[in-house]
């Protein structure tokens, strides 16, 4: 059976950079974001070590953060290295995708 996780993997990386990218974000609000964007089966204990490797490659960095709705959060940022991190990646999904289409879409099957 395809084990799907693996996949994930990495195009998560690259989905939360994005994200982060995009605005500042806590944990559970990225959760949430990524949820709605079409990941339903994300888990936090997919996402939190996810954030925690991310963080140790220096693509992302962290702060502490008041909360109106209680304790403070862990707000996280994309860094430079971040940032070039993820043009890489938009740039290698994108040719995969073209790639991967091409030989799904193939009439010509063997």
């Amino acid at each position: 059976m395809f084990d799907k996780s693996q996949l994930l993997k990495g195009i998560l990386e690259g989905c939360i950079l994005k994200y982060i990218k995009s605005e500042p974000a806590y944990a559970y609000g990225a959760i949430i974001y990524l949820r709605e964007k079409g990941f339903t089966d994300l888990t936090e204990g997919t996402l939190y070590p996810l954030l925690l490797r991310l963080e140790r490659q220096k693509l992302i960095y962290s702060e502490l953060k008041e909360s109106a709705v209680g304790p403070k959060r862990k707000y996280y940022y994309i860094t430079a290295e971040g940032e070039t991190y993820l043009k890489d990646f938009e740039r290698e999904y994108l040719s995969l995708d073209r790639i991967v289409k091409n030989i799904m879409e193939n009439k010509n099957e063997n």
